[in-house]
């Protein structure tokens, strides 16, 4: 699939999105939102995927909104979806569809993520950032709504007090405030991101993807349920991930005392 505002690419079982517009610090109009979505799609539906790396080029990861776009809807990019749920389905979802994508994911932040951009980045799994990386809840410095998920993602991931000063202010918070803050799990310095982000995305693509994509889903439940709920999800789906070749591979090399090939089936 050819995208003009992204560039998609598949590699050791990894697929790395880069969103591609760096003379606006990749910015999104409805188009790049769209594309974005079928990216998303070709990674979950492809097996040869195991985990997806999203970034940006340039000096910026996502400045949110395009505001000075003059694209009109017959220059966007199909959606992935059907024409009715395309015409039902909010395009604010797409950090929905990164949020439930099976895959793990994981965003390589390179400098500024702001409004739409940072809940882009809110709603991955997990968040490596550049000494440049900044983020921002921008949304009311233009007097509006935090959208895109920003008051769903934010709380959990921060905390109700951090979130909300951020929703209130919108100001700019650097990369070792947000490491102190738990918004990333890491910062490196701007050279050694995509090594970092992609040293990681391949340990996870060689790991065992069932038990992995199994636990995701349960980690992501474990919001809504209760315990007793949960460890019994746990019991049945350890099951199923029981039934891999990965687990016999397991198994086989603990009693070799040797690292695990895992196969992802």
């Amino acid at each position: 699939m050819t995208f003009k505002d992204l560039t998609y690419d598949v590699n050791d079982h990894v697929a790395l999105i880069t969103l591609n517009k760096p003379e606006k610090l990749n910015a999104m109009t409805w188009g790049s939102w769209a594309e974005l979505e079928t990216a998303i799609a070709d990674a979950e539906d492809d097996d040869d995927v195991r985990c997806i790396v999203i970034t940006g080029a340039g000096r910026g990861f996502c400045a949110g909104t395009d505001l000075t776009t003059t694209e009109t809807e017959a220059d966007w990019h199909p959606r992935p979806f059907t024409p009715r749920e395309q015409k039902l389905r909010s395009r604010f979802l797409v950090m929905e569809q990164i949020y439930r994508c099976r895959k793990p994911t994981i965003a390589a932040v390179n400098g500024a993520s702001a409004g739409a951009g940072f809940s882009l980045a809110l709603s991955v799994d997990i968040r490596i950032a550049s000494e440049a990386a900044r983020f921002s809840a921008v949304f009311v410095k233009r007097a509006i709504v935090a959208d895109t998920g920003c008051t769903w993602f934010l709380p959990r991931i921060v905390g109700m007090e951090n979130a909300l000063k951020m929703l209130y202010t919108g100001r700019l918070v650097p990369a070792q405030e947000a490491l102190a803050m738990g918004l990333v799990s890491e910062v490196v310095p701007n050279d050694q991101l995509m090594v970092r982000a992609m040293a990681l995305a391949s340990e996870i693509a060689h790991g065992p993807s069932v038990a992995i994509e199994l636990m995701k889903r349960l980690a992501h439940q474990a919001w809504e349920t209760d315990l007793t709920t949960q460890v019994e999800h746990e019991q049945m789906l350890q099951g199923i991930s029981s039934q891999t070749e990965d687990v016999k591979e397991g198994r086989l090399s603990f009693l070799e005392k040797r690292e695990p090939r895992f196969q992802g089936r």
